[in-house]
């Protein structure tokens, strides 16, 4: 047997995540110790309550509540406790006694990880954290390692799991949004408040992560633009099978280049970044080069691999100048699979351990600035309620004219009676496709529809991907 350099490795948290990676370590101790060159050791398990019920069963000797003490005499600390505090003090702690650190936190790196890059860079310790952006799926190392030579110009993901289980099966059954989340809460795929997966908070926090890497550009958590599936109806979906589209909650992070009003989109975005994000500088980014991170529902075509996504699974799409189209698809969530992630970031911090040298710092150096919503462009579907009468499509189309907003394809049926009094006594619903237009443009012709006279009710506007 190789007598391999120990390596004290902390556990901070037990949860579904923590507890499959304490018992795979346990379990795969010599294995993983001849990948790494290396053997780990777990030291401890920081918990808040000794007694409280475990997924899996550990040895009881190993669980304490001295988290400080455990992170003091580790070489790697792992962090899967969750939350901001005390999960930032701990990892500070970590990082200041020279110890690499391991998270799958996304809340905490979306919103510090800037603090915690920059406290790795002073003492050259480094921060692992692939399972925070897509649970198993492999995408923080090749979008900061292997495409760091390329451009990459967009990124559309499908990052949680649960919304996207509820609109997958919204789409494929036929069944209603509040059926479906109660089977996802009933399952495990949802919790109890399933605010931060259905309003999309969770898909932003990722959207943000994914983004800082694709551009090497610290981007603000509260510079990406949100929105939840809640709006998202049976008859939205039947709408988008009936076009030849399914409906996805999508992260979309994307390089703009540069336009005629490029400068003022830039001096804005650059005006509201966010006090930790790096200065900007524009001798580090082409003239006028800017970037949108966008989270909400968005229609895509049944032809394009994300729309083949099923259940609670994730997938990345990433478009990139020289490699072309890369598909990252797997377990978005789960115990053991997202335990597979963050050992194996275990397993580099103990090779970067065994090789010696300086943590390598993150990429952050572009300063590309994020534009906000209204500088996006893309393809819409607008649905309307309007008066079953003649002239009202000639109507519409003219406001959506006037707006710069051109049409590509009308569907007009008949709903029922309206509460106008009109000549023909009826709703008529109008499916409109849009050519490209300007996210403002859209949201300011959309606002003159709604105020018509002739529009009773805007029924939804969804984004166009993927095209």
């Amino acid at each position: 047997m190789i007598d391999y350099r120990r390596l004290r490795v902390a556990l901070l948290g037990a949860g579904a995540v923590g507890s499959q990676v304490a018992a795979l370590l346990l379990k795969h101790g010599d294995e993983l110790a001849d990948r790494a060159g290396a053997s780990l050791e777990l030291v401890g398990i920081a918990v808040r309550d000794l007694d409280a019920p475990r997924e899996t069963d550990l040895p009881r000797e190993l669980f304490t509540t001295d988290a400080e003490t455990l992170i003091m005499g580790a070489d790697i600390v792992i962090e899967l406790m969750g939350g901001i505090e005390p999960a930032r003090q701990y990892l500070l702690q970590a990082i200041n006694s020279g110890a690499d650190i391991v998270t799958a936190n996304k809340a905490l790196l979306a919103t510090h990880g800037p603090e915690l890059f920059d406290a790795a860079d002073q003492v050259g310790a480094q921060v692992y954290y692939e399972a925070a952006a897509a649970g198993a799926i492999p995408i923080i190392r090749p979008l900061r390692d292997s495409l760091a030579g390329d451009r990459v110009r967009r990124i559309m993901g499908i990052v949680n799991g649960t919304t996207n289980y509820i609109l997958d099966r919204m789409d494929t059954e036929g069944a209603e949004f509040a059926d479906v989340l109660a089977d996802a809460q009933r399952l495990g795929y949802a919790e109890s408040d399933p605010t931060a997966d259905v309003e999309g908070y969770d898909a932003a926090q990722k959207a943000a992560i994914l983004a800082s890497l694709a551009f090497h550009t610290t981007v603000p958590l509260d510079a990406v633009h949100r929105e939840g599936i809640t709006s998202i109806d049976k008859a939205m979906i039947d709408s988008a099978r009936h076009a030849g589209y399914v409906i996805k909650l999508l992260a979309v992070c994307e390089r703009l280049a540069a336009t005629t009003d490029g400068a003022d989109a830039a001096g804005e975005a650059s005006a509201s970044r966010s006090a930790a994000s790096r200065p900007l500088d524009d001798r580090s980014r082409p003239s006028g080069e800017a970037i949108s991170v966008r989270v909400y529902p968005a229609l895509i075509s049944r032809d394009h691999p994300l729309a083949s996504v099923h259940g609670a699974n994730n997938a990345v799409f990433v478009e990139a100048e020289a490699a072309g189209n890369l598909m990252f698809y797997g377990a978005g969530a789960g115990g053991v699979q997202t335990a597979s992630a963050v050992l194996g970031d275990v397993v580099s911090a103990a090779r970067r351990h065994i090789a010696g040298g300086v943590g390598v710092g993150e990429s952050t150096l572009a300063n590309l600035p994020v534009v906000p919503i209204g500088h996006v462009t893309t393809r819409y579907q607008i649905t309307l309620e309007v008066d079953d009468q003649t002239g009202v499509l000639a109507t519409v189309a003219g406001i959506l004219s006037d707006g710069g907003v051109s049409v590509a394809t009308v569907e007009q049926t008949v709903v029922g009676s309206g509460d106008h009094d009109t000549e023909d006594g009826g709703v008529a619903r109008l499916v409109i496709g849009t050519h490209t237009a300007r996210e403002q443009d859209l949201s300011d012709t959309v606002d003159r529809l709604a105020a018509s006279g002739v529009v009773e009710r805007v029924v939804s506007v969804l984004r166009v991907e993927g095209e």
